[in-house]
């Protein structure tokens, strides 16, 4: 019976651990997504200054 018990609780913890990690991940590829976002608006921002200033950008 204790080893049911002692059995049970670990896998309690084990799933616990998992959805804790799953959590993290999510908010770590939210804010990558967001960093994507933040940079692309960067480089827009950054070739509009440019051609307002009468500079062509870099070749692609």
């Amino acid at each position: 019976m204790a080893m049911v018990f002692c059995h049970s609780q670990v896998q309690s913890l084990l799933q616990n651990i998992q959805d804790k990690f799953q959590n993290m991940s999510d908010q770590i590829l939210t804010r990558i997504d967001e960093m994507g976002n933040r940079i692309d608006d960067l480089e827009k921002n950054i070739g509009d200054l440019m051609t307002q200033a009468g500079v062509e950008g870099p070749e692609k």
